[in-house]
């Protein structure tokens, strides 16, 4: 049972809450890593970049943190990834899969490998990652996963197909796994982001992206990785303890 104890000033406080977050080496996880570590957790960082996540190490703050090299679209080392973590760093109570991958193409291009290498990042890793943190003794009672959708998942454009299709499975996932798991108060929910100020804008914009015509839609502005982060720990966090099994829509206008 997570026996961390809550403060009442501040429902934001992860201190002494062990966290996982995934794609830590750039954009939202690494935001997430740097927000985490300002509300006191302690977080093991994973992604496939050794030097990339010594620095995002390099800008948290706090202590009791560390790394852990691996490629996640390798399914069957996850489990063994997660029981290492738990045995060396303690039971989990928080888990973020922000490790991702977006890759358009027209659907007459879209052959079964390269929806199926889409899917195995963005949705099958979110599977397994869960399946291995609620093993017995390796999650608290109490512990929030969360996995990170997009406004793509209900209003995906031209090209989008493989994207959009894994981050609704995110979706309709949570749905399921908030029932099983709630036996053990463990919440499990996404977060639906708009474009986000990451690799992935830049990425639109280089390929002649309508940046006016984002605006429009996306009219509270493009989001900040920092405050991302902060969608996220709210959703880790005691704040949010009567969330499950739900998408959070943090998308900047884009879905009203």
């Amino acid at each position: 049972m997570n026996n961390n104890v809550n403060n009442p000033d501040n429902p934001m406080d992860l201190t002494g809450r062990h966290v996982i977050v995934t794609g830590a080496s750039a954009g939202i996880g690494r935001a997430a890593c740097i927000q985490a570590s300002k509300l006191g957790a302690r977080v093991s960082l994973v992604a496939r970049n050794a030097a990339k996540l010594d620095e995002t190490l390099s800008f948290m703050t706090g202590a009791g943190h560390d790394s852990y090299v691996q490629d996640l679209a390798e399914i069957d080392a996850i489990d063994s990834l997660i029981a290492k973590i738990a045995t060396e760093r303690g039971a989990i109570d928080g888990l973020v899969h922000c490790a991702g991958m977006s890759a358009n193409r027209m659907i007459k291009f879209s052959k079964p490998e390269f929806v199926e290498q889409i899917a195995r990042i963005n949705y099958f890793a979110f599977v397994e990652l869960v399946r291995a943190a609620a093993a017995k003794k390796r999650s608290n009672d109490g512990a929030s996963y969360v996995g990170i959708s997009s406004v793509a998942a209900v209003r995906g454009d031209k090209t989008q197909g493989a994207y959009s299709a894994s981050k609704g499975a995110l979706n309709a996932l949570v749905h399921v796994f908030a029932k099983e798991l709630s036996v053990r108060k463990i919440r499990v929910n996404t977060v639906a982001f708009g474009m986000v100020d990451t690799d992935m804008y830049k990425s639109f914009l280089d390929t002649g992206g309508n940046n006016e015509e984002l605006l429009r839609e996306q009219y509270l502005g493009i989001i900040s990785p920092e405050y991302a982060a902060k969608a996220i720990c709210f959703l880790l966090s005691d704040a949010a303890k009567y969330m499950t099994g739900g998408t959070l829509n943090y998308d900047a206008g884009v879905l009203s």
